[in-house]
C-alpha cells in the first residue's frame, strides 16, 4: 500500500448551526485528513464561527452561490489530496469512518468513488433517503438505494454490511478520487443541485472506473438540511435532473422513447400531488419540465460529447415494481 493524502471537505451555505452540531464529530473522528470548509458565499456568521471556534479547519471562501455543482467545482479546484470527501454539513461521523474506504482505494486503482453506509441521524437503527446502503436508476431515470425505494426505509439488520459495487454514491458523503474527479471535469454545474452525483459516477463509470458502497464504514446524515422533501424546489430539481441524466448520458435513439415514458410517468405523479393538495409539487413538475426544454439544446451538445451504451440499470421499471408488484425493499426487486 502506498500512502495516501485525504481531504474532507464540507460544502456550507448559511449553514451555522449545523457547523457547530455536527462538525466537532468530523475533527474528533478525521485525525489522518485535512478538513476543508468551503463557504459557498453565506450571509450569516458561519465563516466567523469557524474562524474563531475550529483553527484546524481550512475555510476556503466562494465568490457565489453556485449550488452542489458549482461549489463543490471552485471550492476542490487547487485542493492537492489524493481523495477527497465530500461531507454534507449536516453528517455525524463515526470513529474509523475513513480507513475501511481509504483501504478498498489503495487496493484497487479502478475504485474511483465509494460511499459508506448512510444511517438516518433521527432514527439510527434505519437507513438514510440519501444513498443508504449504495444507489442505483432504473430505465427511467428513477433513483433507489439499497435500504431505500422510494418512501420505504428499511432497517439496517446487518442485510447490507458488505463490499458492492454500485451505481452511484450518495452526495451526502461522496469518496471521490481527485484525478479521476478533475479527467471527467467534475460535476455538471448545470444541475445546481440533486443528481449532479448520479451524473458523475455515470461518466466515470464510461471512463472505466469503479464505484463501490463499503457497509464497513457508517455515518448518520440528518437530511432535508437545505431542502425538504416538502420543499417545491427539491421537486423540481428531482423531476428536471432525472430527464438531464438521461439525456446526456444514455446513447442511442432508445434515449427518446425513454424520455417520452419518463414524461407521461411524471405527469401521473403531477396528478397524484394535485389529488393531495400538493399543489405547488405540481406546478414544480410542470416547471421542471419547462426548463428540461429550454436546456435541450445545450443538453444535445453534452450529449454528443458523453453520451455512451454503458449499461445503467438491471432493473426495468422500479416504478412497477413498487406501485404495482408491491415490492418495498432492493432485495425484493
Amino acid at each position: 500500500m502506498y500512502p495516501m493524502d485525504v481531504g474532507v471537505v464540507i460544502l456550507n451555505w448559511n449553514g451555522r448551526k449545523l457547523l457547530e452540531q455536527f462538525l466537532p464529530s468530523v475533527v474528533r473522528f478525521s485525525p489522518e485528513s485535512t478538513i476543508y470548509v468551503v463557504d459557498n458565499a453565506s450571509t450569516d456568521d458561519s465563516v466567523a464561527f469557524l474562524s474563531e471556534n475550529f483553527p484546524t479547519v481550512n475555510i476556503i471562501q466562494n465568490k457565489t452561490n453556485g449550488g452542489y455543482a458549482k461549489g463543490y467545482n471552485d471550492g476542490l479546484s487547487n485542493l492537492s489530496e489524493d481523495i477527497l470527501v465530500l461531507l454534507n454539513s449536516d453528517v455525524e461521523v463515526t470513529q474509523n469512518w475513513l480507513s475501511p474506504i481509504l483501504s478498498e482505494f489503495k487496493k484497487d486503482n479502478s475504485l474511483v468513488a465509494a460511499q459508506p453506509k448512510i444511517l438516518d441521524y433521527k432514527n439510527k437503527a434505519y437507513f438514510e433517503f440519501a444513498g443508504a446502503a449504495g444507489g442505483f436508476i432504473d430505465k427511467y431515470g428513477y433513483p433507489y438505494c439499497r435500504g431505500r425505494i422510494f418512501n420505504t426505509i428499511e432497517e439496517d439488520l446487518g442485510q447490507y454490511n458488505d463490499i458492492k459495487n454500485i451505481f452511484w454514491a450518495t452526495g451526502a458523503c461522496l469518496f471521490v478520487r481527485k484525478d479521476a474527479f478533475w479527467n471527467v471535469g467534475g460535476f455538471d454545474e448545470d444541475f445546481f443541485a440533486h443528481q449532479e452525483e448520479i451524473d458523475l459516477c455515470w461518466r466515470l463509470q464510461a471512463n472505466r472506473g469503479i464505484v463501490k458502497y463499503v457497509g464497513s464504514s457508517s455515518i448518520y446524515h440528518l437530511g432535508g438540511a437545505t431542502l425538504t422533501s416538502e420543499n417545491p424546489k427539491k421537486t423540481f430539481y428531482n423531476f428536471r435532473n432525472s430527464l438531464l441524466v438521461l439525456l446526456k448520458n444514455v446513447k442511442g435513439s432508445n434515449v427518446w422513447w425513454t424520455i417520452f415514458i419518463r414524461l407521461i410517468l411524471d405527469g401521473i405523479a403531477g396528478l397524484q400531488f394535485l389529488l393531495h393538495g400538493k399543489i405547488a409539487h405540481t406546478f414544480a413538475i410542470l416547471r421542471a419540465h419547462l426548463s428540461f426544454y429550454a436546456l435541450l439544446p445545450k443538453f444535445l451538445e453534452k450529449r454528443r460529447e458523453q453520451a455512451t451504451r454503458l449499461k445503467y440499470f438491471c432493473t426495468k421499471s422500479v416504478v412497477w415494481h413498487y406501485f404495482i408488484n408491491k415490492n418495498r425493499t432492493f432485495n425484493e426487486l
